[in-house]
């Protein structure tokens, strides 16, 4: 395994989405042969308060893809919306 921490963050993870005080959830998955998956849920049906935490939540993903890729937000970013248009495609 090229990255010896990954085991530890997936159980931390794991770990972690059981919490009781959960407000909001996102886990996006991609697996060695392509396939994607992801689970999403809020606590809430307000659509402000949905927007606010999918704006948190990609926030937190931006930074830290950012941080580990020593890349900017926006390069990021880019990638992500040229991603997303592909995925909407499909």
């Amino acid at each position: 395994m090229a990255n010896p921490r990954f085991e530890e963050v997936k159980m931390a993870a794991a770990s972690a989405v059981t919490g009781e005080d959960l407000h909001s959830v996102y886990t996006g998955l991609v697996h060695k042969d392509g396939r994607h998956e992801y689970y999403f849920g809020n606590d809430t049906e307000a659509a402000s308060e949905l927007r606010e935490a999918a704006a948190v939540q990609l926030g937190m993903l931006l930074r830290v893809l950012a941080d580990y890729s020593n890349s900017d937000i926006e390069e990021i970013t880019d990638l992500a919306v040229e991603r997303a248009e592909q995925m909407k495609q499909r």
